[in-house]
């Protein structure tokens, strides 16, 4: 190889287990950090339940959490780019973006 050439970019191979292909819903993440990594939970908070169930786990580096922040924020530029604006609710409150359809609330 000449000393100018670029090396070759390097493909990663990805395997996808069949049991996490179907994914895992979620509806609220919850995050924390030390100095050396970030805890990412992934919670589904359901109408009329008293609390919100952990369904997956994820720990990273500082550095793969900023990565994740700057593909996603990629992504999500893309996304809006084609479907327009993500609308965000206000802060959530107790109901969580959940609203009943029961006239007498």
């Amino acid at each position: 190889m000449e000393k100018n050439q670029p090396a070759p970019a390097q493909q990663l191979s990805v395997e996808l287990d069949p049991d996490v292909a179907h994914g895992t819903y979620t509806n609220l993440a919850l995050i924390t950090h030390s100095p050396s990594e970030f805890v990412v939970d992934f919670a589904r908070m359901m109408p009329g339940l008293p609390k919100a169930k952990i369904h997956a786990r994820m720990i990273m580096t500082p550095q793969n959490a900023k990565g994740l922040l700057k593909t996603l924020e990629a992504n999500i530029r893309r996304y809006e780019e084609t479907h327009g604006e993500i609308k965000l609710p206000g802060l959530p409150g107790k109901d969580l973006g959940f609203h009943s359809t029961d006239s007498r609330n």
